[in-house]
């Protein structure tokens, strides 16, 4: 389990706004990994992400990571922030692009 742990760390630590989730941003497998994605795109953030179906390792290691059982996963600047339940509430108060911008994530403005 280090070897993921080190792994996630080291991904999380490498990207400011960091998502696991099923699927890719262009194909997500699942409505909650979906959602996260419709938001995050809506509001122009910059992320990378990470398909936890492709590799059951990261699936399980993420899970024990985070202390928290679901996926997606989203971490900003290497810390937790939620999943899409959360994710969409904070989005909804407008408490996500707060954090965001306190955070020093450059949103993308849309034209």
């Amino acid at each position: 389990m280090a070897d993921i742990d080190a792994r996630i760390q080291a991904e999380i630590e490498a990207n400011p706004v960091m998502l696991y989730m099923k699927g890719t941003p262009m194909f997500p497998q699942c409505g909650f990994s979906a959602r996260v994605i419709q938001i995050l795109t809506h509001m122009g953030v910059p992320f990378n992400s990470a398909n936890v179906l492709e590799d059951d390792e990261l699936r399980e290691g993420i899970k024990t990571f985070s202390q928290w059982p679901t996926i997606p996963q989203l971490y900003v600047k290497g810390e937790f922030v939620g999943g899409c339940d959360i994710i969409t509430e904070m989005f909804q108060q407008g408490e996500l692009e707060t954090l965001l911008t306190e955070s020093g994530v450059e949103l993308k403005t849309k034209a």
